[in-house]
Parts: C-alpha cells; sequence; structure tokens
C-alpha cells in the first residue's frame, strides 16, 4: 500500500465507530487495490469526498501539532486532491 494511503488508512480508523462514512472509507481503502492517493480520490463519490474535506483539516492540524511533518505532508496530498 502506497505510504500516503497507510496515513489515511490510520487516521480512517479513528472515525470507524462513530461514523458511518468513515467506516466505510476504511473499508473501502482496505479492500481496494489502489496504486496512489489520485487513484483512490479518483474511486470517491461526493459524499466520500466531503467526508474527507471534513476529517481531513483536523488531521492535518493534529499532525504539525504533533510536529509530524511527514504525516501531515502525506494528509495534505490527499486533501488537495478533493478540490
Amino acid at each position: 500500500m502506497d505510504k500516503t494511503l497507510g496515513y489515511l488508512r490510520e487516521i480512517l480508523a479513528n472515525y470507524t465507530d462513530e461514523h458511518t462514512e468513515g467506516r466505510h472509507l476504511y473499508r473501502k481503502l482496505m479492500e481496494g487495490d489502489y496504486a496512489s492517493e489520485g487513484a483512490f480520490v479518483r474511486d470517491l463519490s461526493q459524499k466520500e469526498s466531503r467526508f474527507l474535506n471534513k476529517i481531513l483539516p483536523n488531521e492535518i492540524s493534529y499532525a504539525k501539532e504533533e510536529h509530524d511533518k511527514k504525516r501531515a505532508f502525506e494528509l495534505n496530498e490527499v486533501y488537495e486532491l478533493l478540490f
């Protein structure tokens, strides 16, 4: 799995208990054979994109607060692809 998708999978795991959309996206990412974050983003519905658009800014901010520049960069890559 692509490193960026690994980070995305990790944060989506935090949204599987309380968010149906998070659980769905986590399963989609785990079961799909995505070569890159671009391939994953192209396969998203509008609803799925909106969910990621909602959670990624907070997750990127958290990574920056924790001085995890690599994670922040990788998650930002996905966030930028949503537009």
